[in-house]
């Protein structure tokens, strides 16, 4: 029944996510995923402490925690990387602004 648990609350969380997202306004997408940048953070977190636990004489095991621990390096540092963009976009023209 544990696994049946898992399952359901998965699909419930994906399912209330959509339905959360899907009513922000287009303009507020890229700020709020820019503030929500720990979250990658946390999880690779999760990742670390899940490659720390994992059986050294498995190396499945070991293999999915490097690679968990390399999706969750990308996806923080993807974050950052967006984030840097877009606070880009509003940053005066210091040479435009003296014409």
């Amino acid at each position: 029944m544990e696994g049946f648990a898992a399952v359901y609350i998965f699909v419930l969380a994906a399912f209330t996510g959509y339905e959360v997202i899907s009513r922000v306004p287009v303009i507020l997408h890229t700020p709020l995923m820019s503030g929500s940048n720990f979250v990658h953070g946390v999880v690779l977190v999760g990742a670390m402490v899940a490659l720390g636990q994992a059986d050294p004489s498995d190396p499945l095991q070991v293999a999915i925690g490097v690679i968990a621990v390399l999706l969750g390096a990308a996806n923080a540092a993807g974050g950052y990387v967006v984030t840097e963009r877009m606070l880009g976009m509003f940053k005066s023209d210091k040479k435009g602004a003296q014409k």
